[in-house]
């Protein structure tokens, strides 16, 4: 019996340009970094370049350097999970900007987004089971109260566990 692989996955957003100390400890071990919009400054990518790979797309307070760079929408295939990133979305139910009918097109094995500061997880039974993934806020900026990633756990090619990880 062959013993499958597991792969982590580290996903943030809106640092604004902050690089908390506690990124290092938490996204140290992960085989890829997501980062969902408002970075702020190419700096946090550089940042975290050394950890693991880094897929991004730029959110509407990032600049020409992010846009430059990373693409508003990020569709990709890492560890057999097909990802929908981008940074405005809205959240189950509640789909912003064609979101809705495009996710029921074609809807990927888990979908992040970031812009609303609020971590939220779920299952979405009407996407075939997409899991909608926003992994609150890692920065300083903004209304939230706990800055947070998340670690989502990849084995035998499906998204098994979401791990919140609170930074303070």
């Amino acid at each position: 019996m062959t013993k499958s692989k597991k792969t982590i996955v580290g996903i943030l957003s809106d640092t604004h340009g902050y690089v908390h100390p506690n990124l290092f400890t938490y996204l140290s071990d992960v085989d890829l970094i997501i980062h969902a919009g408002d970075v702020g400054t190419i700096d946090v990518i550089d940042a975290l370049r050394p950890l693991a790979p880094v897929h991004a797309v730029w959110g509407n307070i990032d600049g020409w350097d992010i846009r430059h760079e990373y693409p508003e929408h990020n569709v990709f295939k890492f560890a057999g999970v097909r990802f929908w990133v981008t940074h405005i979305a809205g959240k189950p139910g509640s789909w912003q900007r064609g979101m809705g009918s495009a996710l029921k097109t074609e809807p990927p094995d888990v979908f992040i987004c970031g812009h609303s500061h609020i971590l939220q997880i779920e299952r979405v039974k009407s996407l075939k089971g997409m899991l909608f993934i926003n992994p609150g806020a890692a920065g300083r900026q903004g209304f939230h109260q706990v800055k947070t990633l998340v670690r989502l756990i990849i084995e035998d090619e499906k998204a098994i566990q979401a791990e919140v990880v609170h930074l303070d």
